[in-house]
């Protein structure tokens, strides 16, 4: 009994000790909890402040400019228009953006009548840079000859493309010469094969002895 009566007030001791540290202990330890969801709401609203807005008038301004390059693949004449209403688009909130769409679609017919073609001009810059470097065939050769050749019955060419379509000129001219003379080269052989005489064999026809007359 004594010492069950002695053992008893240390036993009660010691739970309003342990209770007195947790008292302690939990507020420090929610003050800890409610800190590290501040630093992460702080670390998203940074994000959504500064780093979506960006993200998004990045997006914007690649589709944007989507007319545009298509206009350039293309080779559209009126590139520098539509690269123009893509520009006024920006200031309208973007509500010329699908004219400027279309617009980059579109083959430019009344174009090609007034000025006889439907390509830009660095088209013609391009096939240049192709011609020099020998990777034009006579179809594409042809082909770059007519374009100029109609571009010039509307109006004078441009110095660069003057030149041009007489560096064309130039190998259309030789490629047919060249034809040509091939072509005169295999009548020629023919010809001679033809008219060279083959050679008769003539076999000796034998001579009969003749007959001797009063023989003995």
């Amino acid at each position: 009994m004594n010492l069950r009566s002695s053992s008893t007030p240390h036993r009660i001791a010691g739970v309003i000790f342990t209770l007195l540290l947790a008292s302690t202990a939990l507020p420090a330890l929610a003050e800890t909890g409610e800190s590290t969801v501040d630093k992460i709401a702080d670390v998203m609203a940074i994000i959504v402040l500064c780093v979506v807005p960006i993200v998004g008038v990045a997006l914007f301004l690649m589709v944007h400019v989507l007319p545009e390059k298509i206009a350039h693949k293309r080779h559209h004449p009126q590139r520098d228009a539509i690269t123009t209403l893509c520009l006024l688009s920006l200031v309208f909130g973007g509500l010329l953006w699908p004219l400027a769409w279309l617009w980059a679609f579109t083959k430019p017919v009344g174009y090609r009548t007034a000025y006889g073609t439907d390509k830009h001009e660095d088209y013609y810059e391009e096939m240049a840079v192709e011609h020099q470097a020998g990777r034009l065939s006579d179809d594409q050769v042809a082909h770059l000859v007519e374009d100029l050749d109609s571009i010039q019955a509307k109006g004078p060419l441009p110095p660069h493309l003057k030149k041009l379509r007489e560096e064309l000129a130039r190998r259309q001219r030789a490629g047919t010469n060249a034809t040509v003379a091939a072509t005169s080269a295999t009548s020629a052989t023919s010809a001679t094969s033809a008219t060279t005489p083959a050679a008769a064999v003539i076999a000796p026809t034998p001579v009969a002895a003749p007959a001797e007359e009063g023989q003995a």
